[in-house]
């Protein structure tokens, strides 16, 4: 691995092999998400507890501090929308140029397995790892399964997330699932987890995220159950424990609680 990927990647991946990515990237397809409305609002309060921010070139450059050190990861594909025909009908919207003139440390994009536009995701992926290695810039791949929440089983992410490091993909996010460690364990690149819909409580989220990092992930690109929340620095300092500090749920927990009392 050449010098350029390998810094890339280690802005991603912390000293202790684990990330925290925080997306605001669900404009791209469905507009003004509840408490995305103003992302740079939104990320600024958030700014001390993530490692990186997965966000679209417009959202960048409108709305985010060219300032802050934290790492970017680009999202680069789209061209759907929640209420078109079908979500997996996705292509590359942005160019491997604009990526560096953004100075970002990766890229990513959705695959969509199984569905009428899964060779063209895959090719979109393969297509783009070509560019990126020219350049030294990691890809992540997003196993999408669109509105299909029912695809969320081990069997289909296991086959999603091996396709996808098998086509060059440097990191892979994917939903946590039951018997996630055949996920993890069929997956020879670094395999972070997707928060998917709001959970109903944040001792779910920590429990959660707690058993997949138990099982072989290396942390998580969460957004809708941390800015969401009442609190959201209270989830975030929380899931920071559980991912930097081996925190259990329990001790999660606490921390949120102990923020969400100080008003913060």
């Amino acid at each position: 691995m050449d010098w350029g990927m390998s810094n890339r990647l280690a802005q991603l991946i912390q000293p202790d092999g684990h990330c925290f990515f925080m997306p605001i990237d669900h404009g791209y397809f469905q507009g003004p998400t509840h408490n995305l409305e103003r992302p740079g609002d939104t990320v600024n309060q958030l700014l001390p507890y993530f490692d990186a921010l997965f966000v679209t070139r417009g959202v960048l450059r409108s709305s985010i501090d060219p300032a802050i050190t934290k790492p970017i990861i680009l999202r680069v594909s789209g061209g759907t929308s929640v209420i078109g025909k079908d979500l997996a009908n996705e292509g590359i919207t942005t160019s491997v140029e604009e990526a560096i003139r953004l100075n970002v440390a990766a890229v990513g994009l959705s695959i969509f397995v199984g569905t009428e536009y899964e060779r063209e995701s895959l090719l979109n992926v393969a297509n783009l790892v070509n560019e990126c290695e020219k350049y030294g810039i990691p890809v992540m791949a997003v196993t999408a399964v669109g509105k299909e929440l029912e695809k969320r089983e081990a069997r289909y992410l296991a086959l999603c997330c091996r396709i996808a490091a098998e086509l060059g993909a440097r990191v892979v996010k994917t939903y946590w699932c039951e018997n996630f460690d055949k996920v993890t364990n069929g997956c020879p690149v670094p395999v972070v987890m997707a928060g998917g819909p709001k959970c109903e409580t944040e001792l779910e989220v920590f429990e959660f995220v707690h058993d997949g990092m138990q099982k072989g992930a290396i942390g998580v690109n969460l957004g809708r159950n941390v800015w969401q929340n009442e609190h959201p620095v209270a989830v975030a300092r929380a899931l920071q424990a559980v991912i930097h500090e081996n925190a259990t749920p329990r001790e999660a927990f606490d921390v949120f609680k102990s923020f969400k009392d100080a008003g913060e």
